[in-house]
C-alpha cells in the first residue's frame, strides 16, 4: 500500500508507529488508525497580473509534482500537517506556498530575466520554496513555468524589439563577414596561387621522378614477370608431365583391371556358353546320334532289302541274259557258219551293214553343230582332208570291229582307184 498508518497503543498510550506500505496489528475499536497518502499529486500554480520589477503585469502559469517524505522524521512532520484531511486539502496548502513564493519571486525580476530563462526562474522558485514546503513533510520533486503572457503585449513587443536588434545584429554581421571574407579570400587566392604554383612546380618533379621511377619499376617487373612465365611454363610442363605420368600410370591400372575383368567376364562366358549352347549341344548331339543310328539301322535294314531285291533280279535277268546269250551266241554261230559258206561276200555285206550304223554314231556329235567352216588357203585343201578321211576310216573299223577293210578286194579297187 502506498498510504502512511499512523496507529495508537492500546489501553491509552500515547505511543505512534508509523507503517509505510507494509501491515500491523490494530486492536478493534481501541486503537486509532489514520491514513496520509504517499502518491505523488500533481500542482499547477498560477500568478494573474502580477507586478514584475518594472512595474509589467504578467502573468505565468507552472507546474509541479510534489510527494510526501517517507523519512521517519519528515513522516512524523507531514503527519502532524496533514493527518486526517484529503488529498485535495494538501493540495490546497501547498499550492498556496508556492504561488505566495512564485509571486514575491516575480517581483524582484525583469520581464527579460523572466521571459530569456525559464529554465533559471523555475530554479529559484524551486530553490526558495522547497525549504518552506518541507518544513511541512514535502518534497518539491519537479516545478516548471508553464507559460508567461500579459495583456498589454509587452512581450509581443519585446519579441519584436528582441527581434529587430538580432535582425541589425545579423545584418550588421552579415556584411562584416562579407567584408572580412572578401579580404580573406582575397588573401587566401594568393596563398592558394602561390601554393599552387609551388605545387605544381613540386608535382611536375614528382612526376618526372614518377615516371623514371616508373620506367625502371616497369623493366624491372617486366624481368621478372618473364622470368616467372618462363618459371610458370617449366613448372606447368613439369607438372603437365607428371600429370601425364600419372595418367598413364592410371591408363595401365585400369587397363589391369580391365583385362581381370575381361578374364572373369571370358570364364563367365564359357560357362554361360557351357551352361545355355554346350549342354543343350551335347544333349542335342546325343538326339541327333540317336536319330542317325535309327536312320543309319532303317538305312542298313533297307539297303539290305534292296540289295536282296537287287540280287533276285539280277538273277532273274542273269537267267534271262544267259537265255538270250545262248541264243546269240546260237545266232553268231549259224551267222558264222553262213558267212564261212559266203565267204568274201558274207564279210562284205556285214561290213557295209555295219558302216550306217559307225556313220550314224560319228556323225551324232555333228547333228548338233549349226554350222562347220573349213578355212584353208588352197582350193585343194578340202579334197585333200576328205582323202585323209577316207584313207584312215580303214583303220577306225579294225579298230571298232576288228575287220581290216584294206583286205576286202572290193574296197582295195575302190582305194586304189581314188589313189
Amino acid at each position: 500500500s502506498s498510504n502512511s498508518h499512523n496507529l495508537g497503543a492500546c489501553c491509552g498510550s500515547d505511543e505512534k508507529t508509523y507503517m509505510v506500505g507494509g501491515w500491523a496489528w490494530a486492536w478493534w475499536l481501541i486503537t486509532d488508525i489514520q491514513r496520509i497518502t504517499l502518491e505523488i499529486m500533481t500542482l499547477q500554480p498560477k500568478c494573474e497580473d502580477v507586478e514584475t520589477a518594472e512595474g509589467v503585469a504578467i502573468t505565468v502559469t507552472g507546474v509541479a509534482q510534489i510527494k510526501v517524505m517517507t523519512d521517519h522524521d519528515l513522516l512524523a512532520i507531514a503527519c502532524e500537517q496533514f493527518l486526517g484531511k484529503s488529498v485535495p486539502e494538501i493540495k490546497g496548502v501547498v499550492l498556496q506556498t508556492l504561488e505566495g513564493h512564485l509571486r514575491s519571486i516575480l517581483g524582484t525580476l525583469t520581464v527579460e530575466q523572466i521571459y530569456q530563462d525559464r529554465d533559471k526562474f523555475a530554479q529559484l522558485v524551486r530553490e526558495v520554496a522547497a525549504p518552506d514546503v518541507g518544513r511541512m513533510g514535502i518534497e518539491i520533486l519537479s516545478f516548471t513555468i508553464k507559460d508567461v503572457y500579459d495583456k498589454l503585449d509587452y512581450l509581443s513587443s519585446l519579441g519584436k524589439t528582441q527581434t529587430a536588434a538580432v535582425q541589425r545584429d545579423a545584418d550588421i554581421g552579415v556584411a562584416e563577414a562579407e567584408r572580412d571574407a572578401g579580404i580573406r579570400e582575397a588573401e587566401c587566392k594568393k596563398e592558394m596561387m602561390d601554393v599552387k604554383f609551388l605545387a605544381d612546380t613540386k608535382m611536375a618533379d614528382s612526376k618526372r621522378k614518377l615516371e623514371l621511377q616508373k620506367a625502371a619499376f616497369n623493366q624491372e617487373v617486366n624481368t621478372k614477370k618473364a622470368e616467372a612465365q618462363l618459371a610458370y611454363e617449366l613448372q606447368a610442363a613439369k607438372e603437365q608431365q607428371k600429370i601425364r605420368l600419372e595418367e598413364i600410370e592410371i591408363e595401365v591400372v585400369q587397363r589391369k583391371k580391365q583385362i581381370t575383368i575381361e578374364e572373369k567376364e571370358i570364364v563367365r562366358t564359357e560357362k554361360e556358353l557351357i551352361a545355355m549352347v554346350k549342354r543343350p549341344a551335347e544333349a542335342e548331339a546325343y538326339k541327333m546320334q540317336q536319330l542317325a543310328e535309327g536312320q543309319k539301322m532303317k538305312k542298313v535294314l533297307m539297303a539290305q532289302a534292296e540289295a536282296e531285291k537287287i540280287r533276285r533280279i539280277g538273277e532273274a535277268e542273269a537267267c534271262s541274259i544267259e537265255a538270250i546269250g545262248k541264243a546269240e551266241a546260237e545266232k553268231m554261230r549259224l551267222k558264222a557258219e553262213a558267212y564261212q559258206q559266203y565267204g568274201e561276200a558274207a564279210k562284205t555285206a556285214l561290213v557295209l551293214e555295219a558302216l550306217p550304223k559307225i556313220a550314224a554314231k560319228v556323225a551324232a556329235p555333228l547333228a548338233r553343230t549349226n554350222e562347220i567352216v573349213i578355212l584353208s588357203g588352197k582350193g585343194n585343201r578340202v579334197t585333200g582332208e576328205v582323202n585323209r578321211l577316207l584313207a584312215e576310216l580303214p583303220v577306225s573299223v579294225n579298230a571298232l570291229t576288228g575287220i581290216d577293210l584294206s583286205k576286202i578286194p572290193l574296197l582295195q579297187k575302190m582305194t586304189y582307184a581314188q589313189a
